[in-house]
């Protein structure tokens, strides 16, 4: 998929989904690296952070410190595989 930013590249070389016309679970990144995991996670940031939101609101601090906190740590996760996936270095 060539973009704009990309000078027109396709940069994505070696990358789509495997079978059919699938969901999330089949995305295969750079690498050949599975991308399904890097979803769930997005999916989870996406959850905490609503729930966070959510107890804020009812003043519920504490709760919502920790839905922030497990939000963060899911997105991390998700960025981490999507780096990887492009070849770059895993971090700890």
């Amino acid at each position: 998929m060539s973009s704009m930013f990309d000078g027109g590249v396709n940069r994505v070389n070696g990358a789509g989904r495997v079978g059919g016309l699938g969901g999330v679970n089949d995305v295969i990144g750079l690498n050949g690296i599975d991308l399904s995991e890097a979803a769930r996670q997005l999916q989870q940031a996406a959850h905490d952070a609503r729930v966070a939101f959510d107890c804020i609101g009812l003043d519920e601090l504490d709760r919502a410190h920790t839905h922030a906190l497990t939000a963060r740590a899911a997105a991390d996760a998700a960025e981490n595989l999507l780096r990887v996936a492009l070849g770059g270095d895993l971090r700890p």
